[in-house]
């Protein structure tokens, strides 16, 4: 039976100084070959432990990497998503600070309306207007003479002072809605004050004083009989100027065989003023007039006994006593004069 080659031996001739003995050592086969494949074993070994070592660091850095990926990516997401809501914000405090701005400009036309308004007819122009709020610059360069600590405003600061901004121009506008909805209706009702008051019969309609003859009963003076006056008689000069008590349309401007040459002028609040036995006509019917306008000149046409100018307020179609209309004008009672009618 064959010897298996793994018992067999190999002789190794190990040669050393030329004056010494050549020796001889029997080695086995086997373990010729088992040390290769040891150190080949160990090495193959040592790469796999190495590269197993490295895959599983690797996979570690990948895993940090990644972590760091993901908690920057959340972070530049936060940033943008504070960046648009801060935009938001401005875009929206800008649409709101022109809208203000527009409420401020029609708050400033209404003003000016109020003050033309009180200037032309309550004669305003006179009183003393208080001064206006105005801000001078200094004499010196602000942005080089200031200071204070840094408090720097985070992202979320800001968000809540655009809020904030946001709520005090809600507040603005609620304040400018009001006064606008409530400054038209003010200044129509003082034009439709100052309409009346300038309507309404309040000024000497001649500029002679004398009372000849008042509203109400008296004794005719052309019959001297009991009559009912519906008006007051002021004497005067013939051409004295007439005017007109208050403004208002001119109705009628005509002649009648009683009442001579005579005007009758429209007010307001269904008042009417007559003006008769006139010299002579200044306007015709369906002209406005303001008061005080020149309307006429007295005199003595119609049923007069004397140049003046009876002067009559109707109300509705009915006649009123004028004096509580005078009772701001002066007027003088002639003494011992002949009523005229």
């Amino acid at each position: 039976m064959k010897r298996r080659w793994f018992n067999d031996s190999m002789t190794l001739l190990v040669i050393r100084d030329a004056e010494q003995a050549v020796k001889q050592v029997n080695v086995p086969k086997m373990l010729i070959v088992s040390v290769p494949i040891a150190a080949l074993m160990s090495i193959s070994g040592l790469i796999l432990t190495m590269q197993f070592t490295s895959a599983k660091e690797i996979n570690t850095l990948k895993g940090q990497l990644s972590s760091q990926s993901l908690a920057l990516d959340v972070t530049v997401k936060d940033k943008d998503e504070a960046i648009r809501r801060l935009q938001n914000e401005i875009v929206r405090l800008s649409a709101e600070a022109k809208d203000v701005k527009h409420r401020v400009q029609q708050m400033s036309d209404l003003e000016n309306r109020l003050e033309n308004f009180v200037e032309s007819h309550l004669g305003s122009e006179s009183a003393a207007k208080p001064p206006k709020l105005s801000l001078s610059r200094t004499s010196w360069t602000e942005t080089e003479q200031v200071g204070g600590e840094a408090w720097y405003a985070d992202t979320d600061e800001l968000i809540q002072l655009a809020r904030q901004s946001s709520f005090e121009l809600k507040q603005v506008q609620q304040m400018l809605n009001t006064v606008a909805q409530s400054a038209p209706a003010t200044l129509n009702q003082a034009i439709q004050k100052q309409t009346t008051i300038a309507g309404t019969p309040s000024i000497w309609p001649t500029t002679s004083r004398r009372l000849t003859s008042s509203f109400g009963y008296r004794q005719d003076p052309m019959t001297g009989r009991a009559a009912f006056h519906a008006g007051i008689d002021i004497g005067g000069e013939v051409g004295d100027p007439v005017y007109a008590a208050a403004d208002g349309q001119v109705i009628a401007a005509e002649f009648n065989h009683a009442r001579g040459n005579y005007i009758i002028i429209r007010h307001v609040n269904n008042l009417e003023t007559w003006y008769m036995h006139l010299s002579r006509l200044s306007i015709q019917p369906g002209d406005n007039v303001s008061k005080g306008d020149l309307i006429g000149k007295v005199g003595n046409t119609g049923r007069s006994t004397g140049p003046h100018l009876h002067f009559q307020v109707v109300q509705q179609g009915a006649p009123i006593d004028p004096s509580p209309y005078m009772q701001h004008s002066h007027t003088q009672v002639e003494a011992g004069g002949k009523d005229t009618y």
